[in-house]
This record gives structure tokens, sequence and C-alpha cells, in this order.
């Protein structure tokens, strides 16, 4: 049965344990049935090794809790890394170690980039990536996947659809979800399957000229999780930071609650609802935290909705 919750901003907690039971609090306050833990929000890996006494310290907060939980791996892993890619495997290996100690039963993984964000301000713009190197990071990518697939069998890594960026798209094959659905098909472990995050899909649908609710239907089969959070679907350039000067205008990946922009939830979330049962996620901007449970509600509503229940439904599904 699918659950709502919502995700652990790991700047608002910054490594500070009494901010992650704080929030955690707010969650059961309101009813929520989930939570997603951000392990390097944690400093729970540390150098590519997981830290044990943090991971101890967690897990005794985590176990006082009713909820499901997820873990979002940290957002500069990048499996297509050139110059220190067994570090970047070491990292998702000890986040997949973190979730399997904390019995959380899925792994959130940002797909190889080819370009990596951090590197956008020193490079000229969209990488230029031959079909054979292209090729060849794939591949990089899928066998590391599915040797880890392997190792941490009762984890699932759900590899999350991307965001575009003006000037350096295409950075990731993942922004265009038809090719994320090739790669989780290439790596070819029933373990690997999807995050469908809403804002990102809106997003690249509006800049690639495709349709959300199409695209969201191609993945269908392998959604595993989801991450619901809304904004206006114009991507921006990766200087543009302040979000503040962004949403008068409609730009940006905004993670606001659910229902507060353009995306339609209902006709996106349809496609996949009937057999789902994994976690809904609003992952929201810490700046919207106080309105976490509007977004439950709101999402609440959408999915019974959806799923042709009319109004009656509850945060906690």
């Amino acid at each position: 049965m699918l659950k709502i919750g919502s995700q652990i901003n790991e700047v608002r907690i910054d490594g500070d344990l009494d901010t992650l039971r704080r929030d955690l609090d707010a969650f059961a306050a309101i009813g929520l049935k989930a939570a997603e833990i951000p392990v390097h929000g944690l400093d729970a890996v540390r150098n590519g090794a997981l830290h044990h006494p943090t991971v101890f310290a967690v897990r005794r907060i985590l176990e006082s809790y009713p909820f499901v939980y997820s873990v979002h791996a940290p957002n500069p892993l990048n499996l297509m890394n050139k110059e220190r890619f067994e570090l970047h495997v070491a990292v998702l290996r000890a986040t997949l170690e973190f979730a399997a100690e904390t019995g959380a039963l899925t792994v959130v993984y940002h797909p190889g980039r080819f370009l990596a964000e951090e590197a956008f301000a020193a490079s000229s713009g969209a990488p230029k990536v031959g079909k054979a190197e292209r090729r060849r990071l794939l591949e990089q990518e899928a066998a590391a996947l599915q040797n880890l697939a392997s190792e941490f069998p009762e984890v699932v890594i759900a590899m999350e659809n991307a965001r575009p960026y003006r000037g350096h798209s295409p950075y990731c094959y993942a922004e265009r979800p038809a090719e994320l659905k090739v790669q989780v098909r290439r790596i070819a472990r029933d373990n690997v399957r999807v995050t469908l995050d809403t804002g990102h899909l809106q997003m690249a649908a509006r800049f690639y000229g495709l349709d959300p609710v199409a695209e969201a239907g191609h993945l269908s089969g392998l959604i595993a999780h989801c991450h619901v959070h809304d904004n206006f679907g114009d991507a921006v350039y990766a200087s543009e930071k302040q979000q503040t000067h962004q949403l008068p205008f409609g730009r940006g990946d905004s993670h606001m609650p659910v229902g507060w922009g353009g995306i339609d939830f209902e006709a996106i979330l349809g496609t996949f609802l009937g057999d789902f049962d994994g976690l809904l996620i609003t992952e929201l901007r810490s700046r919207y935290f106080r309105h976490t449970a509007e977004s439950a509600r709101n999402l609440a509503a959408i999915v019974a909705a959806a799923k042709g229940e009319g109004r009656r439904h509850a945060v906690g599904r």
C-alpha cells in the first residue's frame, strides 16, 4: 500500500541529529507515514566510508518512529565520474549499507552525468560527448549498478529522472525519461528501478517539448518511488540560485508544496498509481517546511481522485 511522506532536507539538518528528531516529530504530528533520510545531511558517509557511530545514533532515532523510510544518496554522486570513479562507487556502497542498517527500503540515486553540475561554472556549455564515449560511460554506470544491486538485493536502487539546465543540457541522459528507461533496462536487475520526480518531469517536458503524462506512462512499470513537488516548468541557468528571484517569473526547480504550481498531478500520478505500493515523498525546499501538512493534504486528495475514490482520503495512505 502506498504511503505519503516527506523528505528530511539535508541543508536544514546540516548534520544536527537534534534537528532530525524535531523534523520527524513534526512529520508524526501531521500524520505522515514515511520519511526520506539524506545520508549526506547526517554526515554518515565520510570520504566514501560509513561512519558507524553516526549510523548507530541515527538508527536509534529512526527506530523510535513508526515511519517507513527511504534514503537519498548524496547529490554529487556520479557513476560517470572520470577522475575518482572508485570513490563514487564507494559512496554509493556506503549509502546502500546505511539503508540496510536503518531498514530503509529504497535508495534514491541521481543517474550519471556526462558533465557534473559542480563543473558547470568551469565549462563552456553543453558537454560534447561522442557516441563511443557516451556508450562507454553508460556501460560504466550500468556495470557498477549491477554489482551493487547484487551486493544489496534487499534494497531498491531507484534512479531519478533529471532536471534540465539552460546552457548545459543535455548534461545527463536521464533528463529524458525514455533514455532513463533504456538504461534501467540495460542494467536489468529487479532491484534497480525508477524514482519519478514530478518537478523534474515537468521541467524536462517543457524544455524538450514532451508530454509529461505520456512520459510518466512510459515509465509506469518501472516506478518504485516518487518525489512529488510543484513548479511552473521553466528551466533556469545553473547560476540562478535565489528562489525569491525565480518564483515571480515561474522559473526553476522550485520544490514547492503540491498545488502551488502548474503540474497536473492527477494525470501524471494516474498513469502508475493502480499498482504502485511505494512511497510518495513531498520533496519540499526547506523554505516551505511549514507547508508540509498542506502539501501532504493536497497530495492525498489528488491520490484519491486519481484512484477514483472521490474526496474520502487521509494523509496516511
